[in-house]
This record gives structure tokens, sequence and C-alpha cells, in this order.
């Protein structure tokens, strides 16, 4: 069983006001990492560690979800105003912060948990792709965004960097066996 990670508590009478829109957290991520490109792939809008654009894609470390797909409708993102922002954790990150990683879902299904995939500015495992080690997060606050994501955007960043330079080694190598 996981844990799950209130981070902001939000009551019955309580409006919530993310403060933030995936404009403005696009505009932080492009300016706060280094090599990373923006683009929509997979129909999300996807953040990949790809400096001097030396791949087609590079490695991805944080995509943006902007409504609810045929085989990812667990966060009810067509909500007005929702969207989604997943980060790929390193695995340790990962199960320090929500216990072993669930197993994978059937198509169209959700890992189990007992979480509320639901939940605005509540971290919890991607619904879908938890069992690959990614997070996620129905429209953050600015605070929640600087005391508990940029953290773990960091982790994230650096596991990416790595892959990508592990690719580009495996490349080179290639190419000067050839």
């Amino acid at each position: 069983m996981g844990v799950r990670i209130l981070l902001t508590e939000i009551g019955p009478s309580t409006v919530y006001e993310p403060g933030m829109t995936p404009e403005d957290l696009t505009d932080i991520i492009c300016s706060t990492y280094d090599g990373v490109i923006f683009k929509p792939f997979w129909g999300d809008q996807s953040f990949f560690y790809n400096p001097e654009n030396r791949l087609s894609n590079g490695t991805y470390f944080a995509t943006m979800k902007l409504k609810d797909g045929e085989n990812d409708s667990a966060s009810h993102i067509n909500r007005e105003g929702v969207w989604r922002l997943n980060i790929g954790l390193p695995v340790k990150a990962f199960e320090a912060r929500f216990g072993k990683r669930p197993t994978r879902p059937a198509q169209g299904q959700s890992i189990e948990g007992e979480w509320d995939f639901t939940t605005l500015n509540t971290l919890t495992p991607h619904p879908v792709y938890g069992w690959m080690g990614w997070a996620a997060i129905l429209s953050p606050s600015r605070e929640t965004y600087d005391t508990h994501l940029a953290p773990i955007l960091d982790q994230a960043y650096h596991k990416a960097r790595q892959a990508f330079d592990k690719r580009m080694r495996a490349l080179e190598r290639s190419a000067a066996s050839t």
C-alpha cells in the first residue's frame, strides 16, 4: 500500500485557487533547466532534455496533460481549469514517497491503491504510469510548486540527463564501431 501525500489541505468551505497555469509552469521549467525542449508528444505537452536538439526528442522528464485521454481519464482532467503535471521520478525517490511501485494496470485502467487521482494540488502516483515511477499532481498551486514540486522536478531532470548521456554514449560507441 502506498502513502498518500496531501500537500495542501483544502476544506469544503475553501475556494481553491491554483495560482499557476500550464503556461506559468512551462515558463518556469524552460527557464530553470538547461537543454530543455518543450513540445507536444503522445497527446501531452512534454518536457525533454535534449541539448542542441541532438536527438529527435531527447529524454522526457515531465509532461502536462490538458484533457482526458481514451486510456487515461482517472483524473477527470476535463473539468474546467484542471490540468495535470506528470513527473518521471527515479525509482528510489518514487518509492520513498509512495512505497513499492504498483503493478502495471490493464489497458484503459488505473493503478490500484488508496489514491484519489481527482484531488487538486495533491501529489499521487500517476494513475496509469505509476508502475513506471511517474508521479502526478492536478493544478498545483505556486506554493506547492515552490515547496514540493521544484525539488522532485530537479530529481526528474537529473534522471533525464543521465539517461540522455547514456544514450549519447551508446550512439557514439555504435558509430565508432561502424
